[in-house]
């Protein structure tokens, strides 16, 4: 099984207008809502993909409901952890002339409440998966992601850290089997410009050192490279098609890798899988269906 946790979704309401103008009374001109969270979205690429997975993490209130409803319809088994007070968040998309956008901060999550999901890693089995996808909620300690893999370590699991910074890098002792910086945030974490090749391959392997058994480097428009653990370098390039939302596409890479990987146990194809994932979601408003993401997948054959 494969689980992913979203410490902090959300319902995503989406408005299209004409323009925008603040002080005033906006009309919309379309409008729609949808389940959000870097987990969730993971969660739902692999649905696409016909593999079953579990989320978790928390939820609240009416919005809550609707979340754990939305999951079940798309399939998704949800083993979230009800609140006791407060409403799941929700974000608002306001898509005119310019993008804007109003993200709640989600209700709070007591110690004992954060108690009970890391009792829930006692359930994962060996030959699981793990994704941790996200930022950590303000009323969350930042090493919580450190603390679940420090109860999934040395067991047959594996473990992916979608997440930046700091809190990526203090993941890296426990060696999680998948990260997936881009180019901007490696510049980050090491205080660097990065140029050429030679410099993502540099940096790549120095946290492969720091821990990470794999590392694919996203490079938007010029694919990807995967640092594979069995001393290789994979790259998939991306197709020429015309970008409506980027919003969604690292989680639908990750997803992509996760499903290749535990098909084939190849490096190589999961990659691609993962790059068509991410180029259908770009391609598509909101996440990808399957009918895109084959399609995708088959030019890049090409």
């Amino acid at each position: 099984m494969i689980y992913t946790l979203t410490l902090n979704p959300s319902i995503d309401y989406v408005v299209h207008l004409d323009s925008f103008i603040s002080g005033m009374t906006n009309r919309t001109i379309a409008e729609s809502y949808c389940i959000g969270g870097k987990g969730i979205n993971v969660s739902c690429i692999l649905s696409e993909l016909g593999i079953k997975s579990t989320a978790w993490g928390f939820t609240a209130g009416f919005t809550g409901d609707e979340i754990e409803k939305a999951l079940v319809k798309k399939g998704i088994y949800s083993e979230f952890i009800r609140l006791k007070n407060g409403i799941s968040r929700i974000n608002i998309k306001i898509k005119a002339d310019e993008e804007s956008e109003i993200n709640g901060q989600g209700p709070h999550i007591t110690d004992e409440e954060l108690q009970q999901l890391l009792l829930m890693t006692e359930r994962i089995s060996d030959g699981d998966t793990v994704v941790l996808a996200g930022s950590i909620p303000k009323t969350v300690a930042d090493d919580i992601y450190e603390r679940i893999l420090a109860k999934l370590k040395n067991r047959n699991i594996m473990t992916v850290v979608d997440a930046t910074g700091k809190l990526l890098l203090n993941c890296l002792k426990y060696e999680p089997f998948l990260i997936k910086p881009n180019r901007q945030e490696i510049s980050e974490i090491f205080s660097a410009k990065i140029e050429n090749f030679e410099e993502i391959e540099m940096y790549a392997k120095k946290l492969m050192q720091m821990g990470a058994r794999n590392v694919i480097v996203s490079l938007g428009g010029d694919g990807a490279f995967l640092f594979a653990e069995d001393g290789k370098i994979y790259h998939s390039g991306t197709l020429e098609e015309k970008v409506l939302d980027t919003v969604g596409s690292g989680d639908s890479m990750v997803a992509g890798f996760v499903a290749g990987f535990e098909q084939t146990g190849d490096y190589g194809y999961a990659l691609k899988l993962g790059t068509a994932c991410g180029n259908a979601t770009a391609f598509s408003q909101g996440l990808a269906k399957k009918e895109k993401i084959y399609e995708v997948l088959e030019k890049l054959d090409k």
